[in-house]
């Protein structure tokens, strides 16, 4: 069996020990990086940003006239909820799905927002 150098080591073993969810975020801050989006993490109330992230949860509101469609945006290093006032469902926003979004960040109730953005649903790789 050949000799594997400490570092390619401590990698495979921290490949193996590490939490599924910890390395999701790793690879999609990596892939954020890689298309010259913005890194959640980095993006302050009243910036225009386009971010890349995957759907962690999509929840409905009330059939009323403040309808609403909201969607949490995960990249690997923060948390961006996407709102589409008076929507109640758009084709193919759904958990799972990666996503490209653009847009004018807000924070409400200390959580970064993205009202009506922009989007384009990437392919999954």
């Amino acid at each position: 069996m050949g000799s594997m150098d400490g570092g390619a080591f401590r990698r495979m073993l921290r490949t193996l020990t590490s939490d599924v969810d910890e390395l999701d975020a790793r690879d999609l801050a990596e892939d954020v990086e890689e298309t010259g989006a913005r890194p959640a993490r980095d993006c302050a109330c009243g910036e225009e940003v386009t971010m890349l992230g995957r759907i962690r949860s999509v929840e409905l509101g009330p059939e009323t006239a403040d309808a609403s469609l909201k969607a949490e945006l995960f990249d690997g290093t923060d948390r961006v909820t996407l709102v589409w006032m008076g929507r109640r469902r758009i084709p193919g926003i759904e958990a799972g799905r990666t996503m490209r979004v653009r847009g004018r960040i807000s924070v409400r109730d200390g959580r970064k927002v993205l009202y009506n953005p922009y989007y384009e649903i990437c392919q999954a790789q």
